[in-house]
């Protein structure tokens, strides 16, 4: 598995539904999408981004496919109108997971 992390902070948060949307609309549409989740940022602070989206995929080879689908060079058109900042992380494997134990009655 592949994975792909990406946070954006907007220019304007009035953005935000708008992106969430658009991030969104991915689902179905794009094939090499394994897992799509979406987040927006409830707790604002000044390290805060506003939104996060984590993909994954099954290789990177997949994730690049995903780049270059048309669908989401749309997402990324949008994207550019509305960022101020986007941080991103790509990673194989995670180098720790850990869940933590739910004790027993």
């Amino acid at each position: 598995m592949y994975t792909h992390v990406v946070m954006f902070t907007l220019a304007d948060p009035e953005d935000i539904p708008g992106t969430v949307r658009i991030l969104a609309a991915m689902e179905g549409r794009i094939p090499q999408i394994r897992y799509l989740e979406i987040g927006v940022d409830d707790s604002p602070s000044p390290r805060s981004a506003h939104v996060l989206l984590m993909t994954r995929f099954d290789s990177r080879e997949a994730m690049q496919v995903y780049q270059e689908h048309p669908h989401h060079r749309r997402v990324v058109e949008h994207l550019q109108e509305v960022e101020a900042l986007a941080v991103k992380v790509d990673y194989a494997d995670p180098v720790v997971a850990v869940a933590p134990e739910v004790p027993s009655d």
